[in-house]
């Protein structure tokens, strides 16, 4: 039988952690024996990594793992794969919003032939403003998103199945800024989807602030794709054709009437015309940022201790 792998990334979850340990096992049960849970415990301000050790001491086939730091949900996913060892393994968040009764579905469909399959929730329970904001966000990502392969919606989420294969194609990516579903979706592959009911968090609230999200998205927008850069350009030359028509209408207006007084026309322009020119140059500097990010080098995670593995 084969090795069947659960990764989950745990931040601010101490009183979560042994009861989504008792539901991951006895959904993963029902299909096999051979099978290993990882935890990644992602810089917690609270005790996840002492509920960790307690679970993982009760069963070794529970393994932890403590990043050095807070290094963001999807570079801990990406830690727990690096660890896992599973011919085939599953992704799911720590708040217990992804039901573990859907492993034996997501295991299923991978033996039916499928290297990845991901998840689509009925109805997402978040707020609604964070609903509208991952509407807006989709909304703006698929415009500007020039990988046709990226079904990117609401409605997915990183509950989700990939076979070894796939896990390695993973791994073998090395980009610093990353979205894990938008690598998992562009790494192509035999894929499907499932649909899943979303549940409310088991406790607590979400740690995604506004700040969060908003960093997240212009992440996974400028990580994908470099259209906002082409459009900047676009924009850049219709300001200058209209400043061309603008100038032969002054001229014209200078030889038949004579020059009109315009402050304000003028004030607009040189407003306008900044102001574009500062949301080019910002647009510009963030991507070079993310070029001077994955020029350094840097690892996308620093492990601090490890259990059972």
């Amino acid at each position: 039988m084969p090795l069947l792998s659960i990764v989950s990334p745990v931040y601010r979850a101490e009183k979560i952690i042994p009861e989504l340990v008792r539901r991951i096992s006895e959904g993963a049960t029902k299909l096999i024996n051979d099978f290993e849970i990882v935890l990644v415990e992602d810089g917690s301000p609270d005790n996840s990594w002492k509920a960790i050790e307690d679970v993982c001491a009760r069963d070794t086939r529970i393994k932890g793992i403590k990043l050095s730091r807070n290094f963001g949900q999807h570079y801990a996913i990406t830690a727990g794969l690096s660890f896992s060892k599973g011919d085939y393994v599953i992704v799911m968040d720590c708040d217990l919003q992804d039901n573990p009764e859907y492993i034996e579905t997501l295991y299923q469909k991978a033996l039916e032939g499928y290297d990845i399959v991901l998840t689509r929730k009925e109805k997402r329970e978040h707020s609604l403003f964070k609903n509208a904001m991952a509407s807006l966000f989709f909304v703006i990502f698929n415009y500007l998103s020039d990988n046709k392969s990226v079904d990117a919606n609401k409605y997915s989420g990183s509950y989700s199945l990939m076979s070894r294969k796939a896990v390695d194609a993973f791994l073998s990516i090395k980009e610093f800024h990353r979205h894990y579903l938008m690598v998992v979706q562009m790494l192509g592959f035999k894929k499907t989807y499932i649909d899943i009911k979303h549940d409310a968090r088991f406790e607590g609230k979400t740690s995604y602030t506004f700040s969060k999200l908003v960093k997240h998205a212009v992440n996974g927008i400028t990580s994908q794709s470099d259209k906002l850069l082409r459009i900047s350009v676009s924009i850049g030359f219709i300001m200058f054709l209209l400043s061309v028509l603008w100038a032969a209408f002054i001229i014209i207006k200078y030889f038949t009437t004579g020059l009109l007084s315009g402050y304000a026309s003028v004030m607009v322009s040189i407003l306008l015309g900044t102001g574009m020119i500062l949301i080019s140059i910002g647009i510009t500097g963030i991507y070079i940022g993310k070029i001077f990010e994955q020029a350094k080098g840097r690892p996308l995670f620093i492990v601090d201790k490890s259990i059972n593995l």
